[in-house]
């Protein structure tokens, strides 16, 4: 695993430093119970939509909510409405679907983007982190033209992958299990291990370009 060296080399979060990382990651801070979305999947197939109440200033939603693009100096955050559902110093969104249990699958189109993060947070995950430098949040990384896992603030690399077009994500909640999938052949590429204990959403970093979502999807064959 990396060190906090590592996470300033691979990844530059919105202009943060692994130094500011550590100290905004020591600030507790949670989320009021009065925050809700559209919908609670136990069963499977989660289909979604990005939450715009989560998204930080410089992201753009498009496509009915399916797709993601990062402005590079975004909205003013005087102008966006203030609420405690919204990433006010990361460029992160999530999906607007709270996973307990089950299988889901679901594919990412990324476009035109050197750096991105797709994965699962917990709902209530503090939105003063980034996904990934918490407990709270499990993701793939790309960076610098290579693939990474974090999770709690440090990085593993992925080796032996490319730059697809289109990725597939693959959560089993009971089994505690997160993978990356090819969807070209289809194959597991990397499976995160960990244990989800309250409900999950759908949660995605973007640095530039712009992705694309695409969720009420059924698992490809021979993945299990």
């Amino acid at each position: 695993m990396a060190t906090s060296s590592s996470v300033a080399g691979l990844c530059r979060l919105a202009g943060r430093t692994a130094t500011s990382l550590s100290v905004r990651h020591s600030r507790a801070a949670f989320l009021p119970a009065r925050i809700c979305y559209i919908s609670t999947s136990a069963g499977h197939n989660a289909q979604f939509r990005l939450d715009e109440r989560t998204a930080h200033s410089s992201l753009d939603l498009f496509k009915k909510e399916t797709g993601v693009i990062y402005r590079m100096l975004g909205l003013d955050p005087t102008h966006v409405p203030d609420n405690p559902e919204r990433f006010r110093d990361w460029a992160v969104v999530f999906g607007d679907e709270k996973i307990s249990a089950g299988r889901h699958y679901w594919q990412v189109t990324v476009k035109k983007s050197q750096e991105f993060r797709v994965g699962v947070a917990e709902a209530q995950m503090s939105r003063e982190d980034c996904v990934g430098t918490n407990s709270s949040s499990w993701v793939y990384g790309y960076a610098q033209r290579k693939w990474f896992v974090m999770t709690g603030n440090k990085i593993v690399p992925v080796t032996l992958v490319g730059k697809p077009d289109r990725i597939g994500i693959l959560l089993d909640y009971e089994a505690g299990l997160m993978s990356l999938v090819d969807i070209e052949k289809p194959a597991i590429i990397h499976t995160i291990r960990a244990q989800f204990k309250t409900p999950l959403c759908p949660a995605f970093g973007l640095w530039d370009g712009e992705l694309l979502t695409h969720s009420g999807l059924e698992e490809p064959e021979g993945l299990k």
